[in-house]
């Protein structure tokens, strides 16, 4: 970590839901694919309906993309600042599009940057793969990882840093973030309220707040990985 370049990294967060608030709005033969995909990891005493809630938003079949938001490291004089941008609404793949131009223009600019972030080799980054297929979009060679090699993937995942070669634990951002003194958050919503937000409260602007703060969280624990200051509030900035 301390030899990578903190203006070569792209942090990335996502938010999914659901794609129907409740199981009995899924078409008949929806509901038979959650009820295959489901029956082996269903908790006891609980059905697949009830399940649908709990799990359908982390499934890249049974879900979708609400909220990508992006942060960027740049320097103000002798200050480091990260700028924040968000892609959300209830256009997935609208969103899609504009998060692939935008990367596509740092692309452009700078081809020797990497993603970075919080468990992103195995949630973020796939997620976002499989859901520009089924929006019918291509993938850009920067996210196309089936066709690199584990040492050319371009990702500073903070949750594979934090394992040290260890693979027996999961580490939450929460408390990866608690561990180093990092401040947390998850003062409004966390992941497991994002659904009921986005579908009864129909609030996306609180789900982005709260997925840039996941940026910045993530953006202070690479601080503390390279022993450096964390980043005070005027030093986060939102760009729209």
């Amino acid at each position: 970590m301390q030899n990578i370049k903190l203006d070569n990294l792209l942090l990335i967060d996502i938010e999914t839901v659901p794609q129907h608030p409740s199981f009995d709005l899924l078409s008949e033969d929806w509901q038979h694919l959650w009820e295959e995909k489901t029956q082996r990891s269903l908790p006891d005493f609980t059905s697949a309906a009830e399940f649908y809630p709990q799990r359908a938003g982390v499934m890249a079949e049974f879900a979708k993309i609400v909220c990508i938001s992006i942060g960027y490291f740049t320097k103000q004089g002798n200050a480091l600042q990260l700028r924040l941008k968000s892609f959300y609404g209830d256009d997935e793949k609208k969103l899609l599009q504009e998060f692939v131009t935008t990367v596509n223009q740092m692309e452009s600019k700078n081809n020797k940057w990497s993603f970075a972030g919080h468990n992103i080799k195995e949630f973020d980054i796939p997620f976002i793969c499989r859901r520009l297929l089924i929006n019918g979009l291509p993938i850009p060679p920067y996210l196309d990882f089936q066709n690199m090699k584990p040492w050319d993937t371009n990702t500073i995942d903070t949750f594979q840093y934090w394992r040290f070669g260890d693979y027996k634990n999961y580490t939450s951002l929460k408390l990866l973030a608690a561990a180093l003194g990092v401040p947390s958050p998850k003062d409004d919503i966390d992941g497991s309220m994002v659904a009921e937000v986005y579908w009864k409260e129909k609030n996306i602007e609180r789900i982005a707040t709260y997925c840039q703060k996941d940026v910045v969280t993530t953006g202070n624990i690479i601080l503390r990985f390279k022993n450096m200051e964390l980043l005070k509030e005027s030093e986060v900035v939102i760009v729209k």
